[in-house]
């Protein structure tokens, strides 16, 4: 099992990723939304993995969606980084982690495979999510 650790700049927003797939052999996707691109975003999800979330203080978690609104997009009011897109699903929650937020990130060699999601409704797009990304828990300190 790989212990994966991350956080944005400041360390408010951390990430814990446990997975049985190392770094190295993750496919890594660059989506090509125009805020992704704007991010410069390389990606990675586990569906078989789990993933706890911890913000530290909420008040400076931005929460931004757009589109269909269906993830939000966790980014670091205090320091700018943008750690994860995260999507509630029921009693379920669901993340795209950004490679550049691990603290090992050089690791990840994959790709980027570019990938674009802009044919998809919103029906799509959430069970593609579920299918796809890794299990969540958010934890707020």
């Amino acid at each position: 099992m790989h212990d994966i650790h991350g956080r944005c700049h400041c360390g408010n927003l951390e990430l814990r990723l446990q997975s049985e797939t190392a770094p190295a052999d993750f496919p890594v996707r660059a989506c090509q939304c125009s805020f992704c691109r704007k991010h410069g975003v390389r990606a990675v999800a586990d569906p078989a993995g789990l993933v706890d979330i911890t913000v530290h203080d909420a008040d400076k978690l931005v929460r931004y969606q757009f589109g269909h609104k269906a993830a939000e997009f966790f980014v670091c009011a205090n320091c700018g980084v943008y750690i994860a897109a995260v999507m509630d699903d029921g009693e379920r929650t669901y993340a795209t982690l950004i490679v550049n937020s691990f603290d090992d990130h050089e690791s990840f060699t994959g790709g980027p495979e570019p990938v674009s999601y802009l044919g998809e409704d919103e029906a799509g797009r959430r069970q593609r999510r579920r299918d796809n990304w890794t299990p969540t828990t958010v934890t707020l300190d």
